[in-house]
């Protein structure tokens, strides 16, 4: 209460002292490593060679993106990026409420986040699932929890297999969150937001330039939360000061965030024969007080930026330190048609991750007349330091790993007490990486384009078993091509074809299940096949569709003469249609969305499941459109609707999540010239559905009518 009572006095305090008449010219500076799509990107111009002066800006609350630098490594129109590529910015974030990436990829074509056994962020991409395919300003964000949004300037979602870029894993792609930066511009907002389920969240953004050499950025987040599913809360904290320094002809950027996630673990319901069991949205499934997460994540970068002649150099520094722990309680099992009963089982696991990554990147381009080179060459250096402890649940006095409980009260407050059984992780892991890539992107005259590179990585993996002292090892050498051709008949349109391929060596996402067996195995290997075509309108829309192929091989599967030993014959194919529109149609017509129709099934068995099967959470369509009116110079509606078929929860494809249609609605009415009094609504029509799974009877229930008020005062 007091929280919330200091964040309005906030909004009043700064609706008052900031300047209600807005700067009537400014000029946005950009340099080779920003899209200049945020004022606080904005830097003095007579500092490096390299800085442009552009003198146009973005119109408040445009939804258009032109540029990114994650899909290449180097800052390039989207229209020139041969792949898909889809780029929510900030307007799109704060007119819908996200702070969430299971919000964010409501509205992205392809994507499916997943249960993440509710206490993590784990997207199906291209029919592909993954925890580790998480970027921060395109260095590797590793690690199991959910992510906020409240220090975000965009979301960057680059499909299709791009090791060149990214590195190992990235199979179906990849979400690169772009934080928010020190600029030249003073701006500041705090918002206060209170809704349904006793929710309750503020936020503060302030960006203080001193001087042409100096600026400090300082984001903050506090959330206290109630669910629509019962017994379930959530806090979470998060503070992120950055500062950019102009010295000795470079720029420097520094960032530190502390952020804190704490929130009980819910798994959602089971399922009956092959459905969802029907009950109540809000019934909790196993003992809620036995069943919390808690994450803490440290982190801290420096990046410097530094014109040499016609090149520049770019080096960024990243260091981060993951804190993990959650234990849970649930629905182990289906419920019994005859006996109306189900088990409940549970475990706890702890996580400690420290990462360091450097990567460096030198830019340069040539060529004259009707050729020209945009040449990337770069490196990346990491250490990645994990350790994993894990325990079984035992009830019944600690002599059995289940309990049963009934389906009409299943919520139960158990005995549990938790141990490590014989096959749970005590492990310490430790990773480095070397890698080395080289791109060329080659302008052939005005309509042609052409890119090309490669990149080498060594992945050197060691695994301490704590509990019997086993030592295992792997070094796997990753070679990953790209190529790719675009050509342009008219200077807003382009098509593009494209190769590439990415690698998952044998230890999976977060590499902690190395064995005797899966060390020996070659890593699995994803190769992506697309075409498509981009169109960019003269007043701010973005239309693009890609058809694409993407084949994952060398899984394992079980060996037909000899099912106790691997083998690596298992393959998965993903193919499919994705349409994505995003930027402005008007001045006072905004929209985002996508359509995606796919195909992903089991070419040959894998030890997960049988030939022709098809991969879960892929939806064989699945379509969203956001649109945002302005009606009156001080009042603005929006509409959204997503729509999603029926898709299985496992890769057995025995219980089916069904189709659903949901419908969001949004109104902003401008109190001052900078007081903006925002109500969103989630599901107004109050649709009964399924969100997502993970497994058969881990299935969440989609959230009933759900209300979000908010007041920002922003300069």
């Amino acid at each position: 209460m007091y929280l919330r009572a200091i964040g309005l006095g906030a909004v009043v305090l700064v609706a008052a002292i900031l300047p209600l008449r807005a700067q009537q010219s400014a000029r946005i500076v950009r340099d080779s490593a920003s899209a200049a799509d945020s004022a606080a990107h904005r830097a003095p111009t007579h500092e490096l060679s390299r800085i442009e002066v552009v003198d146009r800006a973005a119109r408040s609350g445009s939804y258009r993106v032109e540029r990114s630098r994650a899909a290449t490594r180097t800052d390039t129109p989207l229209i020139d990026v041969p792949q898909a590529a889809t780029v929510l910015p900030r307007a799109v974030i704060s007119d819908q409420a996200m702070q969430s990436m299971a919000d964010v990829v409501r509205y992205l074509p392809g994507v499916t986040m997943g249960l993440g056994e509710g206490h993590r962020d784990q997207p199906t991409i291209r029919g592909n699932s993954s925890t580790a395919d998480f970027f921060v300003d395109g260095v590797r964000d590793d690690a199991q929890y959910l992510r906020d949004l409240y220090n975000v300037e965009r979301v960057e979602a680059i499909m299709g297999a791009n090791a060149l870029a990214f590195g190992r894993g990235g199979g179906g792609g990849v979400l690169n969150r772009v934080s928010k930066q020190a600029g030249w511009s003073p701006a500041g907002a705090v918002t206060v937001e209170s809704g349904s389920f006793d929710h309750a969240r503020e936020t503060v953004d302030l960006n203080m330039p001193a001087g042409t050499k100096f600026a400090a950025r300082l984001n903050g987040m506090l959330e206290r939360s109630g669910s629509y599913r019962d017994h379930t809360t959530s806090r979470r904290e998060g503070i992120n000061p950055t500062a950019t320094v102009v010295a000795g002809g470079a720029i420097i950027r520094l960032d530190y965030e502390r952020f804190h996630d704490s929130r009980t673990v819910d798994r959602g319901i089971p399922s009956l024969g092959s459905a969802p069991f029907e009950t109540s949205t809000a019934t909790f499934f196993g003992d809620p007080d036995a069943s919390q997460a808690s994450t803490r994540v440290d982190a801290a970068g420096v990046t410097i930026e530094h014109a040499i002649g016609a090149m520049t150099l770019c080096n960024v520094t990243r260091g981060v330190r993951y804190d993990k722990f959650y234990q849970n309680v649930f629905a182990g099992s289906a419920v019994s048609p005859d006996a109306m009963q189900l088990l409940l089982s549970g475990y706890n696991n702890a996580t400690r991750r420290d990462n360091l990554f450097d990567q460096a990147d030198l830019t340069g381009t040539f060529g004259s007349g009707a050729i020209t080179h945009v040449v990337l060459l770069g490196s990346e250096i990491a250490r990645q330091s994990t350790d994993n402890f894990r325990n079984t649940a035992y009830f019944t006095g600690g002599t059995a790993t289940s309990v049963t409980a009934s389906a009409d009260a299943p919520t139960a407050v158990t005995d549990a007490l938790f141990r490590q059984s014989a096959s749970d992780a005590d492990n310490h892991v430790r990773v480095d990486v070397g890698a080395g890539y080289l791109q060329d992107q080659i302008g052939i005259g005005e309509r042609w384009q052409a890119v090309v590179g490669l990149r080498a990585d060594r992945f050197d993996l060691r695994f301490h078993n704590n509990r019997t002292g086993e030592d295992l090892a792997r070094v796997d050498r990753l070679v990953s091509p790209r190529a790719a051709l675009v050509f342009k008949p008219i200077p807003p349109l382009s098509t593009y074809a494209s190769y590439s391929v990415s690698h998952l060596p044998g230890s999976g996402d977060q590499f902690s299940s190395l064995t005797a067996t899966s060390q020996t195995l070659v890593p699995e290997r994803f190769t992506n096949r697309e075409v498509g075509v981009k169109l960019e309108t003269s007043h701010g829309l973005a239309v693009n569709g890609a058809l694409f192929r993407l084949d994952r091989t060398n899984s394992t599967a079980h060996d037909p003469l000899d099912p106790s030993h691997l083998v690596q014959t298992g393959a998965q194919r993903t193919s499919g249609l994705e349409l994505g529109v995003t930027g402005d149609v008007s001045d006072r017509w905004q929209v985002t969305g996508g359509y995606a129709l796919q195909r992903a099934v089991l070419q040959s068995a894998t030890t997960a499941g049988a030939a022709g099967t098809t991969v879960p959470l892929v939806p064989h369509h699945a379509a969203s459109l956001w649109n945002r009116v302005q009606l009156a110079p001080a009042a603005a509606v929006g509409l959204g609707i997503v729509h999603q078929a029926r898709m299985y929860a496992a890769i057995d494809n025995s219980v089916a999540l069904p189709a659903f249609t949901r419908v969001d609605a949004a109104a902003f009415v401008t109190l001052a010239p900078n007081v903006r009094l925002q109500a969103n609504v989630e599901n107004l029509l109050d649709a009964r559905y399924y969100a997502t799974a993970q497994g058969n009877n881990n299935i969440l229930p989609g959230a009933p009518r759900t209300l979000r008020i908010s007041v920002t005062a922003a300069r």
